[in-house]
């Protein structure tokens, strides 16, 4: 995983089952505040339908077909 989360100025890079983060450049899991899961939430909705967005756009030009035939 590699997430952008701007009002932290961070980015995820891993999570585990119990909802604590690593961060990039960071050795160890912390759980995130509640600012900070709002945060990650937000640009992971973000993120999400960014990649929608690219999935449209490349499978109306023909370009990626996700069941070949």
């Amino acid at each position: 995983m590699y997430l952008y989360v701007e009002p932290m100025d961070a980015i995820v890079v891993e999570i585990d089952e119990l909802g604590r983060v690593r961060l990039e450049n960071e050795q160890e899991f912390s759980k995130p505040t509640l600012q900070e899961r709002r945060a990650i939430l937000y640009a992971a909705v973000n993120e999400i339908g960014a990649l929608n967005e690219l999935i449209e756009i490349l499978q109306d030009e023909g370009i990626f077909d996700p069941e070949p035939a």
